[in-house]
């Protein structure tokens, strides 16, 4: 099996909702934390595993030494969701003064990237086999929006999004091509940081980028960055089993790549970005009920219809890997509804914003001890 991890960026604060920015505290006394350029999130990093069993506690020990550390300093937790609901986002709270590439983030950005998010990482060291699974989780990765929406609200108002996160956030550079190749991806790469649209190596964020420990020469792995933060690991790692029985029908048929074939690999690559970035906008407003572009076919789809037809597809590859069962909860996700969905549902039967909220962060905190007496204290056993 491929080898997976994840970047899990939190928000803390108190259980009635109001975000409170910690992460210099918290990055000085928990190993293995990192501080986002604001305060008020804080990320931490899975190792590289290849069984979901391991992955799971992996997500949720970082996350019980976290509400530790919280409870001495006052009563603090962890509050669900990717924007701000009830916070602030005219401010900006700087974690590390002295970052002066975090200087240019709040000046160039603001608090647009003050959001949580999963980032979802699945090695694969030949560079073109990534540059190819890239291409065909490009064109997918609004499904994976759909399936993990999580901010329908900021500064204690619904937007009109179910990713209120993935509309706002800065999609540097604006426009990013297909690569062709991996000798494309690092000629382009060198281009835009001789131009200044890039930073550094890191300061590409899209839906999905190559990645590895020397950007753009050395890769080993893809990360898809589009999630929203999913707070019930159950349905993250089923989200992630979907994206690995995707990538290896790429790997037994390389005609799943988007560009196979095609006569003219640069101007179907292009024409694949507009429709990607247009289905990601859809995804973002509308979730599972986005009515997208089918890349294959070019023909309208609902997102939660796509999905369920993958789910079919990918099934049989899953259960020859030993991973099907993992695939079970997108069926409930399809059915009730993602996060978002579930609050603003919510919302409608006539709860508030703050209600639905503190609901959501006892409903997070709950699922976490019960899956670490299940599961994680067998394994310790």
């Amino acid at each position: 099996m491929l080898c997976k991890g994840f970047e899990i960026e939190l928000y803390t604060g108190t259980p009635q909702g109001e975000v409170v920015g910690l992460a210099d505290r918290i990055v000085q006394a928990l190993p293995g934390f990192v501080w986002e350029p604001d305060r008020r999130n804080v990320e931490y990093t899975t190792p590289p595993r290849q069984r979901y069993e391991r992955l799971l506690c992996d997500l949720l020990q970082p996350r019980q030494q976290l509400r530790q550390y919280l409870r001495t300093l006052g009563n603090y937790t962890l509050i669900p969701g990717s924007t701000l609901a009830l916070g602030d986002s005219k401010v900006f709270l700087r974690s590390d003064p002295g970052n002066p590439y975090h200087s240019y983030i709040e000046a160039t950005y603001g608090a647009r990237v003050v959001t949580a998010s999963v980032h979802i990482n699945i090695g694969i060291d030949d560079p073109e086999t990534l540059l190819r699974a890239c291409r065909l989780v490009r064109v997918e990765a609004p499904l994976y929006l759909a399936l993990s929406a999580a901010s329908p609200w900021l500064d204690g108002q619904l937007t009109g999004w179910h990713s209120t996160r993935w509309h706002q956030f800065p999609h540097t550079p604006p426009h990013v091509p297909l690569f062709l190749s991996h000798q494309h991806f690092i000629q382009w790469t060198e281009a835009q940081l001789q131009a200044g649209t890039m930073q550094n190596v890191r300061h590409l964020w899209l839906s999905v980028r190559p990645n590895g420990n020397r950007r753009p020469y050395d890769l080993n792995r893809l990360e898809l960055r589009i999630c929203d933060l999913v707070s019930n690991p159950v349905h993250l790692l089923a989200i992630t089993a979907l994206l690995e029985a995707r990538l290896y029908q790429l790997l037994h048929d390389p005609r799943l790549d988007p560009l196979y074939g095609h006569p003219f690999p640069r101007v179907r690559s292009e024409e694949l970005r507009v429709q990607s970035d247009w289905n990601a906008e859809q995804a973002a407003r509308h979730s599972l009920d986005g009515l997208l572009t089918h890349w294959p076919t070019g023909q309208p789809i609902r997102a939660r219809d796509w999905i369920a037809d993958l789910i079919e597809q990918v099934t049989p590859t899953a259960k020859q890997y030993g991973f099907s069962c993992f695939l079970s909860p997108l069926r409930t996700i399809l059915d009730q509804g993602n996060e978002a969905q579930r609050w603003l549902a919510a919302i409608q039967a006539g709860q508030d914003i703050s209600t639905v909220l503190q609901q959501a962060i006892q409903t997070m905190h709950t699922q976490e001890l019960a899956l670490v007496q299940e599961i994680c204290s067998a394994q310790a056993a």
